[in-house]
Parts: structure tokens; sequence; C-alpha cells
């Protein structure tokens, strides 16, 4: 007999939402409805509560950019957040929603959505509004695919990856299907499936940041081809989205001495996303003094992404949610970083420093810049790596690069959590990297667990 697995707790009504007038300070109209109407499904994509700021951060809460107190890690109300940190070998996941789960009810609206518009005929009166609900669907189920393969499969690895176990790729919303682990090769074909299909269908510009546009499904498909390593096909999307959005913010004119200094709904936001962890707290997390000692003086970043806690430690207050809680969504500075990264991996140093420089002069205090100057493309792909990693910290992505870069020798990176005494230690390539799924979903599935 099937077993009946629920992956995540979705709904067959739609919430119905306002249209994000006044953003993500807008109330929900409460009431339900069934969705027989493109702007029902709109309304339930609309829903940024579930499809915008519940991103998995797991992966970030696994990283190197910040280390805990033993009094603030003992005192995290959860185990599954004290595993997190140090890679433990079950997340329990007492708590729902989680981030497994919530990345699944977006997988389900999503699948909701698709099966919806089936039955809606498309014709001249409601083309634009169809496409942009089918487009945001497909965007918002490769970006919660790519997001849960990131973080519960191993790294990508094309010699590998039609073999090993990826994430459960759920395309229907028949709860009566068994959940099975695809390969992480049909994972990231199907993020790209999907990824492509979204900038077929989505408008250029989207009316809010919450919606997903053409160019946030090349940066989507960019992050997505990075991962891989395929570093061709990644500088050519990030190309795409830059030649659609390519304003950067000066730092220069934001405030440092503010609590959050960069606003939400930026000019560099191309979709806005975002994540909270308990153990990533900004009351609790302290930046990583490798890290921190990495930024000039000169560096407006060091006093715009931290705050001096005044006792010895820093938080992070850079978030582009222009709040605490963690911005992982697709911006302007992550475009030009993979651009210029994969220009330097193809031996192209001049248009590598060139994305570099125009980025950085954005970041420095105004006339202490000095354009960084190589003809040599492996130094100029040392410094673009060094300064992504001074770029996007907290945008949940320093695990994915981890994970990537370790497969690069002379790149690897040893990661070491020091409590109460005792030291844990995660090793390049470690299958730990593959954070285990929760024990429920496991004990409910009998899907393959991640060996620890």
């Amino acid at each position: 007999m099937k077993l009946k697995i629920i992956l995540y707790g979705g709904i067959l009504v739609i919430i119905t939402c306002s249209a994000c007038k006044k953003y993500l300070d807008a109330k929900s109209n409460k009431s339900l409805v069934i969705a027989t109407k493109i702007s029902d499904y709109q309304a339930l994509l609309d829903n940024n509560t579930i499809m915008n700021r519940v991103s998995p951060s797991n992966g970030e809460g696994s990283a190197d950019n910040y280390y805990l107190n033993y009094s603030d890690w003992d005192a995290l109300y959860n185990d599954a957040y004290k595993n997190i940190y140090v890679w433990g070998d079950e997340i329990t996941y007492d708590l729902f929603p989680n981030d497994w789960g919530q990345a699944y009810d977006q997988v389900y609206f999503c699948n909701n959505v698709l099966e919806g518009l089936d039955v809606i005929q498309k014709d001249s009166s409601n083309a634009n509004e169809w496409d942009n609900a089918e487009g945001s669907a497909f965007f918002f189920r490769a970006n919660a695919f790519l997001k849960l393969v990131l973080t519960w499969a191993n790294a990508y690895d094309s010699a590998t990856a039609g073999k090993e176990p990826g994430i459960p790729l759920r395309l229907n919303t028949d709860f009566n299907e068994v959940s099975v682990r695809a390969t992480i090769q049909d994972c990231y074909n199907q993020v790209l499936n999907d990824a492509e299909q979204a900038v077929n269908l989505l408008p250029v510009n989207a009316l809010f940041a919450t919606r997903p546009s053409k160019a946030a499904a090349y940066g989507l498909i960019a992050r997505t081809c990075l991962a891989m390593r395929n570093y061709t096909r990644a500088g050519l999307y990030a190309d795409s989205c830059l030649q659609l959005n390519h304003t950067l913010i000066d730092y220069n004119t934001l405030n440092t001495a503010a609590s959050y200094p960069i606003a939400i709904f930026n000019a560099e936001m191309i979709f806005y996303a975002g994540a909270f962890g308990a153990e990533l707290s900004n009351s609790i997390a302290n930046i990583d003094t490798v890290l921190l000692a990495s930024y000039s003086d000169s560096d407006l970043r060091k006093t715009i992404f931290f705050k001096d806690r005044g006792n010895g430690t820093f938080g992070f207050k850079g978030s582009y949610n222009g709040n605490n809680s963690l911005f992982t969504g697709i911006a302007v500075d992550e475009m030009y970083l993979i651009r210029a990264e994969c220009y330097a991996r193809e031996n192209n140093a001049a248009s590598a420093l060139n994305d570099l420089n125009t980025l950085l002069q954005n970041r420095w205090k105004k006339g202490t810049y000095i354009p960084y100057e190589t003809n040599d493309a492996q130094q100029a792909l040392n410094r673009v790596l060094e300064e992504r990693r001074k770029e996007l910290p907290f945008r949940d992505l320093r695990w994915m690069d981890l994970k990537r870069l370790n497969k690069e020798p002379g790149r690897q990176v040893t990661i070491t959590r020091l409590l109460n005494g005792a030291v844990y230690t995660l090793p390049p390539n470690d299958p730990r990297y593959a954070l285990p799924i929760p024990a429920t979903v496991i004990e409910l599935t009998g899907m393959q667990q991640n060996p620890r």
C-alpha cells in the first residue's frame, strides 16, 4: 500500500493576498477561495510569507562566516540549530515549519499553480497574466530545488552526479506519490529546465522585487551553473542578467552608523528572498575574525556590513533586506562577481578586473580605491574569489562556494569550531557537506539518509 508522504504543509485552497502595494508590510486578505482564475494563482505566488521569506539557511549556518560562544550555542532553543553548527549526525527538527518543509511548501504551491493553469485556456486577453504566473511558478520551483540540492546533497561533480542521490523532485500535487531521491544530475537538470522556461515567460521588469523577472531567472541560472562549475555558461547568464540590470549602489551614499545601512528593495536588488536561523541571529553570531581582518579600513563594507559590539566581537548588519533577516535573493553585485570569476577562468584577466574594479570603486571610500591590475588570469581569479567572500557574507552562498571550491586543489578549506574546550572539524569534501535529511522524513519515506 502506498505511503501517504507529507513532506510539506501544502494546502488545496489559496490564500488570497494583496498585490504587495506596500511590499512586505501589506496585509493579506485572509479569505479562502477555490482557485479558478489566473489571479487566484498569482495570489498564491504573491504570498511572500511563503514564497520569499523562508529560504533555507542551514547552509549558511554550517559555513565559516561566523562563530558562536559556547553559552550562546548552549542556549539555542532547539537541538537542530546546535547540530547544524557542529555538523551533527542528525537534525531532528522538532519544530515546524523548518527549512526542509518550507522549501517543499514553495514547491507544492508552484505545482498547484502549474496544474491549475493547464486547465485555463491561454488567449490574447490573458496571455501576459498567464505567462507571468506560469513563469513565476517555474522560477520559484527552480529556486527551491536549488536551495534544497545545495544543502542536502553532495557538491556537483560531473563525473559522479548521475549516480549520487540528490533530493526528491516533487513535480505534482499528489500526496500519495512516494518520494524518492533523484540523482544530483537530475536535480540540476530540473532546476535549469524550470529556470529556462521562466526566462521565456517572465517580463523584463517585475512589478515588485518579490516577483521574479527575466533578469532574476538569468541570475538563477548563472548561480546554478556556478555551483555546477560550468563557468562558461555561468558567465554567459550573468552577462545576460547584467545587460538588463547593472546598477550598483555607491556605498559612500550610505549611513555607516545606521542600524541597517542598506535599504530593502534597493537599486541592486533583482529578486527578494529572505531567511532566518536562530544560530545566525546578529545578536549572537560573531563575525569570523579572519574574514573581518580581510577588509581594509578604507573599505566601507567593514562598517556597513558589521557592527562593533564594543566587546571585541562584531555582528552582521549588512543585509540587503534592511533588517535582521538574511538576504538570500539575487542582486547585481553577485552577478558582477560571477561574470568576473568566469572571465578569469577563461584567461581573460582584463575583463575580470574591469568587473571587479567597477564593483569595488563603489565599495571603498571615495578617492581611496586603487584599481587592481595584473595580466595574470590566475592572480585575477584569486582576487575575485577573495572579494566574493568579502562582498557576499550571510547570503547563503558561502556553503555553495566551499563545496564547489573544495573540488579544486589549492582552494580547499578546513572549518573548525571551538565549544567549551571541544574541537569540531569539517575537512574538505567531507560527507557532512550534505546535511542530514530530517529524521522524520527518513522515517516516513524510507529514503536513503546522507552518510555522516
